[in-house]
């Protein structure tokens, strides 16, 4: 019995502190409802975008460790929709295309890329990594806000609703508990509904923003595997492996080397 009566007991101070809550306190209230709006709905966005990004990227990184071509993936046409590192690896793709069709180098029959044009490549990469990053960070402002300002906009409700009791009390000339209680309680909702807009956005910060860092590590990781892979396989490297074993032939016939 004890159990059920006290639901009711809270459910009803609450609504009986709104109903005598002033101008100012349901205003207040009123913002902080706005805010938890808005924080639930990038909580729920957020965890929505977070796990299709981590069941995507699981299945493209497999599919990329199974091949040994970069362009591969590419060439069959499969598609990893919700990937961050997908979404890098189709930038890099392209303009490794783009730059193998207009700047070709021949080596052995085979189309390769210069040194310079590997170059815009890792621009791409860096780049698209950058727009991923800032893609998942989109929208955490808001959790950040309603975590540090939601208490301070309830305080800031209770301590005008507080003031506007004790005015109303100095000018009743009546200082009764009676008198005091219906002030007091609406200025505390404010305090009440500033927790309750922060205490959620607060776990869900954390929870993603360490999510957040490690899609962003792998993402890093992958950027650098898949250009010194595109390196090794489409870069034209000639004139470096050429000053290489020149410089270990000097090495072995105890000549002084000079930097390459």
């Amino acid at each position: 019995m004890t159990t059920f009566i006290q639901p009711m007991l809270a459910a009803n101070a609450a609504v009986y502190a709104i109903e005598n809550a002033t101008t100012e306190g349901k205003a207040t209230v009123l913002v902080l409802l706005g805010l938890s709006l808005f924080s639930w709905t990038i909580i729920l966005s957020k965890f929505w975008q977070l796990n299709i990004a981590r069941k995507a990227a699981k299945k493209f990184f497999d599919a990329y460790s199974a091949t040994r071509d970069p362009l591969d993936i590419k060439k069959r046409g499969e598609e990893f929709d919700g990937a961050p590192a997908y979404t890098l690896y189709e930038r890099g793709a392209d303009e490794l295309a783009y730059q193998l069709e207009k700047n070709p180098v021949t080596v052995k029959g085979e189309r390769r890329i210069s040194p310079s044009s590997f170059e815009s490549v890792k621009v791409v990469l860096e780049e698209s990594a950058a727009t991923q990053a800032m893609a998942l960070e989109k929208g955490m402002i808001v959790l950040s806000t309603a975590v540090a300002g939601g208490p301070f906009i309830g305080l800031l409700g209770t301590v005008w609703g507080v003031m506007s009791t004790f005015a109303g009390i100095a000018a009743s000339n009546s200082a009764s508990l009676t008198a005091m209680a219906p002030g007091v309680a609406a200025a505390l909702v404010a305090t009440v509904t500033g927790l309750l807009v922060a205490i959620p956005a607060m776990f869900a910060y954390n929870f993603m923003v360490t999510s957040i860092r490690t899609i962003t590590q792998e993402l890093d990781g992958f950027a650098s595997r898949y250009a010194n892979q595109i390196e090794h396989t489409y870069v034209d490297n000639r004139d470096i492996e050429d000053k290489i074993a020149w410089a270990l032939t000097r090495v072995e016939m105890g000549e002084n080397t000079p930097a390459i």
